[in-house]
């Protein structure tokens, strides 16, 4: 069919005027406010080098939820304890997807993940199996002598160290070597009933080493992030990394799993009671029958997480208590005399015992709020199209909820930069998920699964720190001068590994 020049001439007219009215026809979308951005790119460059301080700086000028266009993703952030409190309570279901970094695609990790899973019947299941499999109350109270064995190990193991250091010890030690070796042989001992790092240990450096590659990779800005066409090529070689070293991690958690295969197999189950990873393997299957099962592969995935979130998430927290308390020499002798006087100069220290302790809850939660372990929480997801404060919040849009500006809003917060921890005495503000100006473990369906677990390590750690030994800072420090600057990634460590003194207290 040929059109003469005046049917194209028409055509011509009519088709922008028929394209604008059905634009006009269109509900009008009202998002939230949006500092300027950069074509293509938007505003990605505004997150690094750290992420959490550069939203929050947005709070000022922009109010307390920020639009981004970070790449062609769509991004909110959620900046107030007010505005929290509206999320978690009033749309926490439509946002309870997750947006699963690149990085940790490797190997199917997000197929099955809890941490990163996508929203639906198998994390509910996986869900429902880690609390009351592992950290319910109940399996938690029960494992308390396990902590106290690591705890009094590490203890152990710092003696040494200053004894084998002797000469050079006004150097310091390394304490988040240390805390990292407490956190993650806890963890060890909850999954797999056993110590992965000792001089005995032969899996256990290996899979240390490699998780902590793991780490580095994913806390790596990543630009196939935000622009999914540039995926299949891996532009950073971040998924390449990853691959590798998640590999190596994978392979050694796979060896746990067969080992206690093998063992239930021959009937040689010795352990008093079952652990996580007995209760995990109970549960595995392909699901094709009854109600989901979790795969042998995924149960490699679910150790590997509690590792992630267990070990690293709680050591760079006891980090930062004893960094805050080694700059505020009241607070630490505050903390101290009260360990003394409940357990006794010459006591016995018990996990049980920190429940009488004010103070030191009061120094865990002011840490917390200052240096949440994740400052930017997991992303989450929009499930649907959702209207939240007024805006229009589209399908697929990723949103961070910035627990590290909340736990500095000053309409939640009286003098919010300082380091307090007498606000908490006294108050019954906690960060267990119902009040929004404290964080740190998020809320709702999607909040970190381990809180209890983590309530208790971070006050037993603490508490055996302190009551056995004064502290002072290496290499030349003083409370004035040391470095309290951060390392960015998903977890927030301390830029440079805090170097200590520790000297046994006498009687």
């Amino acid at each position: 069919m040929e059109y003469s020049p005046v049917s194209l001439l028409w055509l011509g007219l009519l088709l922008p005027a028929f394209l604008a009215f059905l634009l006009s026809r269109r509900k009008p979308t009202k998002l939230p406010p949006q500092p300027p951005a950069w074509p293509v790119i938007g505003n990605i460059l505004d997150l690094w080098p750290a992420p959490h301080r550069n939203l929050h700086s947005f709070r000022a000028e922009h109010g307390p939820v920020t639009w981004l266009k970070l790449g062609s993703l769509n991004t909110m952030v959620i900046q107030s304890a007010q505005a929290a409190a509206e999320f978690f309570k009033g749309h926490d279901l439509a946002f309870a997807d997750r947006k699963c970094p690149h990085a940790l695609t490797a190997l199917g990790y997000d197929q099955g993940s809890l941490a990163f899973g996508r929203y639906g019947s198998y994390w509910r299941v996986l869900r429902r199996l880690c609390s009351a499999e592992l950290l319910v109350n109940k399996r938690i109270n029960e494992t308390a002598h396990l902590r106290q064995k690591c705890a009094d190990s590490v203890i152990a193991y710092v003696e040494e160290e200053v004894a084998a250091k002797r000469a050079t010890i006004e150097q310091g030690i390394d304490l988040s070597h240390f805390l990292f070796l407490l956190t993650f042989n806890v963890m060890g001992n909850m999954v797999l009933s056993r110590d992965l790092l000792d001089p005995q240990s032969k899996d256990g450096p290996e899979f240390f080493d490699a998780m902590n590659r793991v780490m580095e990779w994913a806390g790596k800005p990543n630009v196939s992030d935000f622009t999914p066409w540039l995926r299949w090529w891996d532009p950073q070689g971040i998924k390449a990394g990853m691959t590798k070293d998640m590999g190596r991690a994978m392979k050694i958690a796979e060896g746990f799993v067969k080992e206690r295969l093998e063992e239930r197999k021959l009937g040689g189950e010795t352990r008093a009671t079952k652990d996580f990873l007995d209760a995990m393997l109970d549960y595995e299957g392909d699901g094709k029958e009854g109600p989901p099962k979790i795969s042998l592969q995924n149960v490699n995935v679910i150790i590997l997480e509690m590792f992630f979130a267990g070990a690293e998430s709680t050591s760079s927290t006891i980090e930062w208590m004893m960094a805050e308390l080694l700059r505020q020499p009241e607070s630490m002798k505050k903390a101290k005399d009260e360990l003394d006087q409940v357990v006794g100069l010459n006591g016995k220290l018990e996990e049980s015992g920190t429940e009488k302790m004010p103070f030191l809850q009061a120094v865990v939660k002011e840490t917390l709020r200052l240096h949440p372990p994740v400052p930017l929480l997991l992303p989450r997801n929009t499930l649907k199209e959702t209207n939240f404060m007024g805006f229009d919040i589209p399908k697929d849009t990723m949103v961070y909820v910035n627990a590290w500006g909340i736990g500095r809003d000053p309409d939640a917060w009286e003098d919010p930069l300082a380091f307090k921890p007498e606000r908490f005495l006294g108050s019954n503000i906690d960060y267990k998920g119902q009040n929004f100006e404290l964080i740190p473990f998020g809320s709702g369906r999607r909040m970190c699964v381990g809180l209890s677990l983590a309530h208790r390590v971070l006050h037993l750690a603490l508490a055996s720190l302190l009551y056995r030994f004064d502290w002072e800072l290496g290499s030349g420090l003083t409370p004035e001068t040391l470095d309290m600057r951060e390392r960015s990634g998903i977890t927030l460590r301390m830029l440079h590994p805090l170097k200590v003194i520790p000297k046994k207290r006498s009687a």
